[in-house]
């Protein structure tokens, strides 16, 4: 447990410079970040997730071919204009609530060389301070945002934390691995919303018996600047990319670093299968929506 209390986590990086080649030809002109799940872009879910949680610095690492990102997070003076001309208040709020909250600053990963070389490049906007990492494809319906929820574990560790979940049978090889260190459980259960273990170790994509636990590593992290040292020294690992996982394992042999179990439904909305259940289920949940949605999937009668 820390002595003292840890400095705030004030900054989110979100890596957005991916090609998003699973959605060809949908993205071949179009980020996936931007791909809408019922009115609302992928990233757009995970930024409210960070706002919610306290985080309103939003660091967004993009590429070529991203500007809508920057122009939806933008301030469009056109459309407010004519919304409110047009007496469309309510359309009006909507537009202006995320650029009216947030900060947002970008900075250009020139190669899409993996996501240890996207966050490598926030460095200079991170500076010297913890900081956290969200990945737009895991869309997290949770009542407490998880990143909320890793956040209470940082606050009271002041030490590295990932967010992980129980993965089955073969599909734990397309994920990172954490290998939990002697002792089990780093806290009582009743201390946070989900079990909370102190990690040794983070494997890349083991094979299943190879796999030291069931627990993978999902797209929510916070960090200690630390990883980029470890970054920077890092050479090209697995698929020929930068792989952050390479840079977490060596800083968990220098520095305490928990996994945490979250509560919450993730939606790996990266898979055309995961994108197609977050839209259905996240439709189904909504006030304007919801009633009439199950209505028309009832009548169709599958």
């Amino acid at each position: 447990m820390s002595p003292t209390r840890p400095r705030q986590v004030r900054k989110a990086v979100f890596p957005a410079a991916g090609l998003g080649t699973r959605f060809l030809p949908a993205t071949k002109a179009q980020p996936k970040e931007m791909l809408p799940l019922v009115d609302k872009p992928i990233i757009q879910y995970g930024v409210e997730e960070a706002l919610d949680s306290g985080i309103d610095n939003i660091l967004i690492v993009t590429g070529r071919g991203k500007n809508s990102i920057e122009d939806h997070f933008d301030v469009s003076f056109e459309l407010e204009r004519m919304l409110e001309e047009k007496g469309k208040t309510d359309l009006l709020a909507v537009v202006r609530e995320i650029s009216d909250m947030i900060h947002v600053s970008y900075v250009r990963q020139k190669e899409a060389l993996g996501l240890g070389h996207a966050v490598l490049a926030a460095e200079n906007l991170v500076g010297d301070e913890a900081f956290a990492v969200l990945l737009a494809d895991d869309v997290i319906d949770a009542p407490v945002p998880v990143m909320r929820q890793m956040l209470d574990v940082y606050e009271a560790t002041g030490a590295n934390v990932v967010a992980v979940e129980k993965i089955p049978g073969e599909a734990i090889s397309s994920y990172g691995v954490v290998a939990l260190a002697p002792g089990g459980d780093a806290f009582e259960p009743h201390r946070f919303l989900g079990p909370t273990y102190r990690i040794s170790d983070v494997v890349e994509k083991p094979r299943m018996e190879h796999a030291p636990s069931d627990l993978a590593v999902v797209g929510r992290y916070i960090l200690t600047p630390g990883i980029f040292r470890h970054l920077r020294k890092l050479g090209r690992g697995a698929g020929g990319e930068i792989q952050l996982t390479d840079a977490m394992r060596e800083l968990a042999r220098e520095e305490p670093f928990y996994a945490f179990q979250f509560q919450g439904r993730r939606h790996d909305t990266g898979d055309k299968l995961g994108f197609l259940q977050a839209t259905v289920e996240l439709a189904l949940k909504r006030e304007d929506l919801g009633a009439a949605f199950r209505q028309y999937l009832n009548a169709l009668q599958l």
